[in-house]
């Protein structure tokens, strides 16, 4: 799945994200706004994770959506 997708229905995509990433906060998920980036720094903060294991995350969880 192209990632454009997921930035363009950010709403439909937050609850799987937070399903994913259960220590992300909605007030995150709305910081986000649907851009990468930004989703894989709150990862690496949140959990502790490389950018580059951040970034492996996001990519299997875009496989699986």
């Amino acid at each position: 799945m192209n990632w454009d997708i997921v930035e363009g229905k950010w709403n439909e995509y937050k609850g799987k994200a937070q399903a994913q990433w259960g220590e992300l906060t909605n007030d995150d998920l709305d910081v986000i706004e649907g851009r990468r980036e930004e989703l894989a720094g709150k990862i690496q903060a949140r959990y502790g994770k490389t950018r580059e294991d951040a970034e492996r995350e996001i990519d299997d969880w875009l496989g699986r959506s």
